[in-house]
């Protein structure tokens, strides 16, 4: 109670400099650490219920007896001040926030029309005016689908700059009719064109127009027995047919509207959101909000609205299940940041019921499918304690790996998991110093270990219960006394290591100085299995990633003249070292902003390299 004390004295104090209207608000805990973000319409009354209001939540009372510091900012309005609040709690993940901790950019489809002859691709990021973007899709896979089978309709080239102005005859996408060959000329601009304005016309929900100019199409060519044409064109027509039927296009979707359905279960909540566009259903995903158990249904859906819209812009329509307090903030909001007309309403027509009902049946078997996951994870962490007579059991495992190429752009890797699953904002890689020596697995180990486990100097820093590494007895006994040094004597290692053919299901544990053969068709060996195998492939990805910056630096940088500016116009020109290498004199002078003199240097210098490389 001292603490709480203490914290409403700060709270009164600050309240008496901030002015009245609206704003924005931290609380301040330990080592200077944002632990909450708060907007309101008037700042002193805000703030001043926190000390006055006798029964506040047990989660409320821990915050303001955690507060050690207040930092106002203020707002020209209430709307302006919800912007800056979910950008504020996007930013710093304060611990008393209701968070979206799974949010993600979603893909688009993308026509770049600002090309001669546009190319259609899927994207990510910021959009811009020249181009034509679609979407969002709820996953990276649906865009990839969905692009796969517009080329099959419209045919419409999906290489990149670099690959269409080098070619020389057609690649095999034109010879299996996924691709009209513009690069090479295979179908005429205007012809192009058309292809580019129908694709656009689809995905603005004009597939009836464009399936019917194909049928008659076909129909014109089988009339003058251009059997081969007209076979080309049904294939087309079947494409379209199932894309359409993919997407549940049909009159009664959403014509421009994300649907937003919450629903809770033992103090987990799902919150499902179907993305509807030109009357195309383009998929859906659920989420999972970090909130306390208290939390009422309209503050998580208040919460997520204003995140999930930070870096996402909103269709016209936000159709919503639940009543939320203050929504007309919120589109006000949004209606600012995006110029765009935009409408947050709650579910009232048949149609829309009956979408709700839909996806709040998703988020059902979404919530379901969690628990399940979660039951499993805590399954094996529970047998993980028992078959390695653990002092407790593993909340949280940390699992670290090492990839290189004989001692070349040496990487370390850490992945994290909980009885959540893997925990990927814990994922971190290390970049292994020079002075190791080449194919040194121990020094790599250590060093990352070390860099790893000498940050942590105060209670408040996350320590894994268990550390396991990918290796023998070697690597068990260097990660053991590394973390020794460190004083973790008391933080549990294990080392998996493969067979002596590397065969999966033969591992060998080892722990404590002991050797442990799981079963071959035990379910631990397989979860161990599974997490191994996961740090194994970001070390790999971490790995090829240094790789290729350490190609394209080792190959440019060694050119006199080349700097950051001029190695980005050459692979913007060219697309990769790759492609520079066979370059000729002529073709390297074409790139803007490359010389005489420098294309001379980058000429000889791969030319000498490739004599070298015969001698």
């Amino acid at each position: 109670m001292k603490s709480l004390d203490s914290g409403r004295e700060i709270i009164k104090h600050k309240a008496q400099f901030v002015s009245n209207g609206p704003g924005v608000y931290q609380m301040i805990g330990e080592k200077n650490k944002i632990i909450y973000i708060g907007k309101a319409k008037n700042l002193p009354n805000r703030l001043k219920s926190y000390v006055s209001d006798k029964f506040l939540p047990i989660r409320t009372e821990r915050m303001i007896a955690s507060t050690k510091n207040l930092e106002f900012i203020a707002t020209q309005n209430e709307a302006e001040a919800l912007l800056l609040e979910s950008n504020l709690i996007k930013k710093h993940q304060p611990r008393y926030n209701i968070l979206l901790k799974d949010d993600k950019s979603f893909p688009y489809i993308q026509i770049r029309k600002s090309h001669a002859y546009p190319q259609l691709t899927k994207f990510r990021g910021k959009q811009n005016e020249k181009d034509a973007f679609f979407g969002p899709f709820a996953s990276s896979g649906s865009a990839g689908w969905t692009i796969k089978t517009l080329q099959k309709v419209f045919q419409l080239r999906v290489c990149d700059d670099t690959v269409f102005s080098n070619r020389k005859r057609p690649c095999i996408l034109y010879q299996i009719k996924r691709c009209s060959a513009p690069c090479t000329n295979e179908v005429s601009k205007e012809e192009y064109e058309r292809l580019v304005d129908d694709t656009v016309n689809f995905l603005e929900g004009k597939s009836s127009n464009i399936q019917k100019k194909l049928a008659n199409e076909m129909e014109v060519q089988s009339t003058k027995q251009h059997y081969e044409k007209a076979a080309s064109l049904r294939d087309r027509i079947k494409a379209l047919t199932q894309i359409q039927n993919t997407q549940q296009i049909n009159e009664n979707n959403f014509n421009n509207a994300d649907l937003i359905v919450c629903f809770q279960k033992n103090n987990t909540t799902c919150i499902e959101v179907f993305f509807y566009r030109s009357k195309q259903n383009w998929g859906n995903q659920a989420f999972f909000p970090k909130h306390e158990a208290d939390d009422k249904v309209d503050a998580i859906l208040y919460s997520f609205i204003t995140q999930f819209y930070e870096n996402k812009i909103p269709p016209e329509q936000i159709i919503i299940n639940n009543t939320v307090e203050g929504h007309e903030i919120i589109q006000e909001a949004l209606e600012k940041k995006y110029q765009k007309k935009i409408s947050i309403k709650i579910a009232k027509s048949k149609q829309e019921l009956q979408a709700v009902q839909m996806a709040v049946n998703n988020a059902k078997l979404a919530i379901e499918k969690k628990f399940l996951e979660n039951e499993n994870n805590e399954h094996f962490l529970k047998l993980l304690q028992q078959e390695f007579k653990l002092a407790h059991q593993p909340s949280l495992i940390e699992v670290y790996d090492n990839s290189h190429n004989q001692g070349k752009d040496s990487v370390g890797s850490l992945i994290a998991f909980d009885q959540n699953g893997f925990v990927k904002k814990r994922y971190r890689r290390f970049n292994i110093g020079s002075d190791i020596k080449k194919n040194d697995d121990y020094g790599m180990m250590k060093e990352v270990l070390h860099r790893r486990f000498s940050k942590i100097q105060n209670d408040e820093a996350v320590v894994p219960d268990l550390v396991i590494v990918d290796g023998g007895p070697g690597q068990y006994s260097v990660a053991r006394k590394t973390l020794d040094e460190l004083g973790l004597f008391t933080l549990q290692v294990i080392a998996i290591a493969k067979g002596q053919k590397r065969n999966q299901g033969d591992e060998t544990f080892y722990t404590n100085l002991k050797k442990i053969k799981l079963n071959h068709n035990q379910s631990l060996l397989f979860f161990l299995q599974r997490i191994r195998d996961e740090a194994h492939r970001f070390a790999i990805s971490s790995h090829k990633i240094k790789r290729k910056k350490s190609f394209i630096k080792s190959a440019l940088d060694d050119i006199d003249g080349i700097g950051a500016g001029r190695k980005k116009l050459l692979l913007n020109h060219f697309g990769s070292v790759k492609l520079l290498e066979t370059a000729t004199i002529d073709e390297i002078k074409k790139v803007k902003g490359i010389s005489d003199e420098i294309a001379h240097k980058i000429y000889n210098y791969f030319n000498k390299q490739r004599i070298i490389s015969r001698a």
